[in-house]
């Protein structure tokens, strides 16, 4: 793609900016305005100015609904719908099937995430767990609309859908005009499709830059030529762009629209999902969080003068999975430490531990007692401590204060 270039001209109809422009204004009272958050923190720790998009606050906690509004709508009188998705389409998919009066059906992963199974149902769809991946769900719903007279939604590869998805990009250059980089999460590419089509044709010299999550990363080598790539894997704390193939119509978009695709490592999304929750109190998906992982693991340049717009996708995580990523997040920052060593297996033995522990200012968040172990002698203890410091220099302190009280404390 040749940055700067007037690509209007060979956009297909569905996506031409006035059409675009007729379905986010259509969409308006069901679809909120997110807003663009400014990042001080994020900004001085990247060296440039960051903005967030924040679309984990839309209606069903994720884009999506803006492109499922937008099909259904222009699909007049069916009999019901049917989709195949993680959690995130099938949720949206269902709030528009409520909106317009419509039955609907959804085929989900058998491991997708029980919260966003329960919200499906909570919109009144009908819930199907079968499949392995997003892939095959897609499949099964395929089947189940010919079989029922079903109008079959797909989740990115369809331009009504993906016109719907450009009301992202409509707002962000509305609201932020002077941006200079998008930074988007890719699945199958719908959101970045519709963003960067609405976007070149309001500003052409943008860079747009795509994520993936680098366990199931098939646009990079697509764009670069290799036509039939299928990602390995789809097991990823990013579920929400777990897709395995570009879509037929998304990916020639990205190929003329977007400047670069890059990848994310988990551990990279993992830490821009918990300093999101941290540092801007915004609970954030792993899909979602990849724009902001692609930025702190340095993957994309960012505009050192202009603002770089951080598409928060989708904030539709499981608390539990939140909360381990929280607590990895403490144990990176030496605020959460984990110890193991030995006591005396006598009275006093255990007591003595732990008033050093006082001692060091140290908070006590669990003890376990290790009783059998071929390393431990027949009158000692293993005991293993969870403990709650102040930060890296504080975790040190402790380490040191217990090993000058005579305790073999290592790491656990």
């Amino acid at each position: 793609m040749t940055p700067g270039a007037d690509l209007s001209p060979d956009l297909p109809e569905e996506l031409a900016l006035a059409r675009l422009r007729q379905v986010h204004a259509d969409s308006a009272d069901s679809v909120k305005r997110t807003p663009i958050l400014t990042a001080g923190s994020f900004s001085a720790r990247l060296g440039a100015p960051v903005a967030l998009k924040a679309e984990n606050l839309q209606r069903t906690g994720s884009f999506k609904l803006r492109g499922a509004l937008a099909k259904v709508r222009a699909s007049g009188a069916v009999a019901g719908v049917v989709a195949g998705s993680a959690g995130n389409h099938a949720q949206s998919l269902a709030y528009a099937a409520r909106r317009f009066g419509l039955p609907c059906e959804v085929f989900m992963p058998v491991d997708a995430s029980v919260g966003k199974m329960a919200a499906v149902r909570a919109f009144g769809a009908e819930v199907h767990a079968e499949g392995e991946s997003v892939d095959e769900c897609v499949e099964l719903a395929k089947a189940r609309a010919a079989e029922a007279g079903l109008l079959f939604v797909h989740p990115f590869d369809d331009l009504d859908v993906i016109a719907g998805q450009a009301g992202v990009g409509i707002e962000i250059l509305e609201d932020l005009p002077e941006a200079g980089t998008l930074v988007v999460p890719i699945g199958g590419g719908g959101l970045i499709s519709g963003v960067a089509a609405a976007a070149r044709q309001l500003r052409s010299d943008l860079r747009i830059v795509g994520v993936q999550a680098e366990r199931c990363a098939s646009f990079p080598e697509a764009v670069a030529g290799s036509r039939e790539v299928t990602a390995p894997s789809v097991t990823t704390i990013a579920d929400g762009i777990a897709v395995k193939r570009p879509g037929e119509v998304t990916l020639p978009l990205v190929e003329a629209l977007v400047d670069q695709v890059v990848t994310v490592s988990e551990s990279a999304i993992a830490e821009a999902m918990a300093i999101l929750l941290e540092r801007s109190k915004l609970v954030v998906e792993g899909a979602g969080a990849a724009s902001l992982a692609a930025a702190i693991s340095a993957q994309v340049e960012l505009d050192p003068e202009r603002p770089n717009v951080l598409v928060l996708s989708g904030g539709n995580v499981d608390i539990g999975l939140l909360a381990k990523i929280a607590a990895r997040q403490d144990t990176l920052q030496g605020r959460r430490l984990r110890l193991s060593t030995k006591v005396s297996d006598r009275p006093g033995g255990m007591a003595s531990l732990l008033a050093t522990v006082a001692a060091a200012q140290a908070n006590l968040i669990t003890v376990e007692h290790v009783r059998e172990s071929p390393d431990l002698d027949v009158r000692e203890t293993g005991v293993q401590l969870t403990l709650e410091t102040r930060g890296q220099d504080h975790a040190d302190e402790v380490r040191a204060e217990l090993r000058r009280a005579g305790y073999d404390a290592v790491d656990a």
